[in-house]
């Protein structure tokens, strides 16, 4: 009789920590704003109040910067962002970024209808994956072929001018030797394609694969395109830089030196 007393008050026990944790949790969604809702709302379930996917309060006197690109910019956006505090918004789209083909699909939902100052941008990566029947293969072709990724990021830049913003395009990453899926010098094919892309609309480059090449072993997970953390706050340095340069800028691009 004893024990089925105490099972019972276990069970109640139980049941008023649940509604209590659900009436907390109810509180605690009544008091985000709109704007938090509306973020959270475009994120997938494991993003949410992850680094890099963190609601930002925008301060309406300072200039709002966009950065666009895949888990490698996803790595560098906190510690980019707590560089240029009090000097910008820095936002970031709510997802990877993918290979060109999702930013022509998503671009024009990722840039809303706000206005942004400086948009700090790359695709690569995925494009130049290698899959065969949706797997890793590195004897398959890239995701997306060397021409139809020149023709996407034409496209790509064509809708990003029309914004307005200060753009600047960040060269892709090193892949290391040994990454998943993906072969060592594909990047500097993309790279090589991009450049000619961006001389062509006077986009400056904010060459981070030059920037962290050196000191590559310090700073990207071996056989990983991925960086550790210490990596990726290395790389914010560089990004932050560039954009507070497109910030500063009285003209954008900078003119070429004589």
């Amino acid at each position: 009789m004893c024990t089925v007393r105490m099972m019972w008050i276990a069970c109640l026990l139980v049941m008023c920590a649940a509604a209590g944790a659900a009436e907390l949790a109810a509180q605690a969604a009544q008091e985000k704003s709109q704007a938090q809702l509306d973020w959270e709302a475009k994120l997938g379930p494991s993003q949410v109040g992850q680094p890099g996917f963190e609601f930002v309060v925008e301060d309406p006197s300072l200039p709002r910067v966009l950065l666009i690109g895949d888990s490698i910019s996803i790595g560098y956006t906190t510690a980019t962002r707590a560089l240029l505090q009090g000097k910008a918004n820095v936002l970031r789209i709510p997802a990877n970024g993918g290979p060109t083909s999702r930013g022509l699909e998503f671009l024009g939902q990722w840039l809303g209808t706000g206005k942004w100052d400086v948009i700090h941008f790359n695709w690569g990566l995925h494009d130049l994956k290698r899959l065969k029947d949706g797997k890793m293969d590195i004897a398959a072709q890239w995701q997306v072929s060397e021409e139809q990724y020149a023709k996407n990021l034409e496209t790509l830049v064509q809708q990003l001018k029309a914004t307005g913003a200060r753009l600047i395009w960040a060269s892709t990453t090193p892949v290391p030797e040994g990454a998943n899926g993906r072969m060592i010098g594909d990047e500097v094919k993309t790279n090589a394609i991009a450049e000619g892309i961006m001389k062509k609309h006077g986009i400056p480059i904010d060459d981070l694969y030059g920037y962290v090449f050196p000191v590559l072993s310090q700073n990207q997970r071996p056989r990983d395109v991925h960086f550790t953390e210490e990596g990726s706050a290395f790389l914010a340095k560089a990004v932050a830089a560039s954009i507070t340069e497109a910030l500063e800028a009285p003209v954008w691009p900078p003119a070429a030196p004589k």
